[in-house]
């Protein structure tokens, strides 16, 4: 996947898509499977903002429940049992648990009666993903870690995770095969509006700083937060900041919903790749969007929090590993806390005929998308439906995940290959693995793990340099391969990284200590 600048002016387009997050993502990919002409541009990278700051969930959503969301959650679990199916290398199955103290604001009845709703929602499930009661000794040999002092009990539940970022990429991946025109670090400039109606778009290459016009006949905005629309604040655009911590592995291979005693909102600590994740915060945001802050406050807050829960661990700043923050897009409420407010997505269409999605989850993306589409359909009185509804994603067509897993762990240990990291890798390339195998059988050295203690190895890195539309060392470090919030890289090993980016991407001596130079600063 290249990216073409140039196929963005040759033609006029069924439809052009602003923003490459989730919701652009799936929109285009959906718009170029029915048989659409497609382009889909973002100012930065693909999943740049908030589709690459998530929880990494995807889950019904359990706390909705409270604020009496029944539709959303049940919309949600509906998509994530398809997911599960139908995209095994990218949603992986994962278990909560949810320790019941003697202070919790939430009793253990409660509790019961929520989960047993949030089974009920999920529809006709297996056995292995329905709520468990657990005894305070059962809760404890699934998290040692916990404080056992006042715990009385416990629940586990079932929701699923997955990369974020490369659920994103994977889709643009899926439209770029399709046809569509794609292009990362290409800005939106201006709609064009002859007559008052959108008809394009003035867009500027960030990399040469060039612009140029893009003729469509429907303009979707899916860029969230630098919508137009949300930053006029009409119609009910409400921002609110979200942060993560990642922490040292503290969990064997299931999570935890805890409940913070300072203020009752619900937070998460969620093994991924060896680390572990602790958030989210839900506070208000008013600051810059293009700079959004993890502050001393969000995590003083987080780490009080969780060191309440956990024995002997006592996490301080200085066990901090990396962070990130994204900012949620939410429909206005005259509600004052953030974590009430609704998490549904609404579709707004604008007097100049502009196609404006706002909010929603990474969960229900695909559907909400497959509702946009519909409405660009309409517009253009064309009749084919939805193709995303069971389809398996791009990375996964027509190959039984689990032969293929079998046979990359059986190629993983000819080759030297830790079985997971082999695993890992399937679940990040799905069926391209083989072609990854190819480098290493090439070069050998390419075996070896980036960083000892993360499940990633050079080809990995390499392999996405070279076909995964990096511009910057930041893409690549952050998104293709997320070292740069895993680990705390020496500059040593940024040097080594960024050399080897550079031999893949051409870059001269004077391009990789700019590339450097950028990733200290961000």
């Amino acid at each position: 996947m290249q990216r073409d600048i140039n196929k963005l002016s040759a033609q006029p387009f069924d439809l052009l898509v602003c923003g490459g997050g989730i919701y652009g993502a799936w929109v285009a990919y959906d718009a170029a499977l029915r048989g659409l002409s497609v382009a889909i541009v973002d100012k930065g990278d693909w999943a740049g903002g908030t589709s690459s700051a998530s929880s990494k969930l995807i889950h019904g959503g359990l706390r909705y429940l409270e604020t009496f969301d029944f539709a959303l959650v049940k919309k949600s679990l509906i998509e994530r049992q398809m997911l599960l199916h139908t995209a095994p290398h990218r949603v992986w199955p994962l278990r909560f648990g949810i320790p019941i103290y003697k202070n919790n604001r939430l009793g253990s009845f409660k509790i019961n009666i929520g989960l047993a709703l949030y089974d009920f929602l999920a529809g006709k499930t297996p056995e292995s993903q329905r709520r468990q009661s657990l005894t305070k000794d059962e809760l404890l040999q699934h998290f040692p870690h916990l404080k056992p002092a006042e715990l009385l009990s416990g629940f586990t539940y079932f929701d699923a995770q997955c990369d974020d970022a490369r659920f994103v990429l994977e889709l643009i991946y899926g439209a770029y095969l399709s046809g569509a025109a794609c292009a990362n670090y290409c800005a939106v400039i201006e709609f064009i509006e002859p007559s008052g109606v959108v008809a394009g778009a003035v867009l500027q290459d960030r990399l040469t700083g060039e612009s140029f016009t893009v003729s469509a006949k429907q303009v979707v905005d899916t860029t969230g937060r630098w919508s137009q629309t949300c930053r006029r604040r009409q119609n009910g655009a409400r921002l609110t900041k979200g942060v993560h911590l990642v922490m040292p592995n503290v969990l064997i291979n299931e999570a935890l919903l805890l409940t913070a005693q300072a203020d009752g909102r619900i937070f998460f600590m969620i093994p991924w790749y060896g680390r572990t994740l602790l958030g989210t915060t839900d506070t208000d945001f008013n600051g810059d969007i293009d700079h959004v802050t993890v502050t001393d406050s969000d995590i003083q807050y987080l780490l009080t929090e969780t060191n309440r829960v956990l024995a002997e661990v006592n996490w301080s700043e200085r066990d901090i590993i990396g962070h990130f923050a994204g900012i949620r897009v939410l429909q206005e409420s005259d509600k004052s806390n953030p974590s009430q407010l609704s998490r549904d997505w609404l579709l707004m269409q604008e007097p100049n005929g502009l196609i404006v999605s706002i909010g929603g989850k990474l969960t229900s993306a695909r559907e909400d998308a497959s509702r946009i589409v519909d409405c660009v359909c309409t517009r253009l009185d064309i009749k084919t439906p939805s193709q995303t509804v069971g389809r398996p994603l791009p990375w996964l067509m027509d190959i039984n995940y689990r032969q293929l897993l079998d046979d990359a762990e059986k190629t993983g240990r000819q080759l030297g290959i830790h079985p997971t990291d082999t695993e890992i890798l399937v679940k990040r390339h799905g069926q391209r693995v083989n072609d990854l195998f190819t480098l290493c059988r090439a070069n050998l050295s390419l075996t070896q793990r980036i960083i000892p203690d993360l499940p990633f190895i050079l080809a990995d890195l390499v392999f996405c340099a070279q076909q995964e539309m990096v511009i910057h060392l930041d893409d690549l470090l952050r998104r293709r391969v997320p070292l740069l919030i895993l680990a705390k890289l020496t500059e040593a090993e940024l040097i080594r990284l960024a050399q080897l980016a550079g031999q893949a991407l051409g870059w001269d001596r004077q391009r990789i200590g700019e590339e450097i130079e950028h990733c200290r600063i961000k």
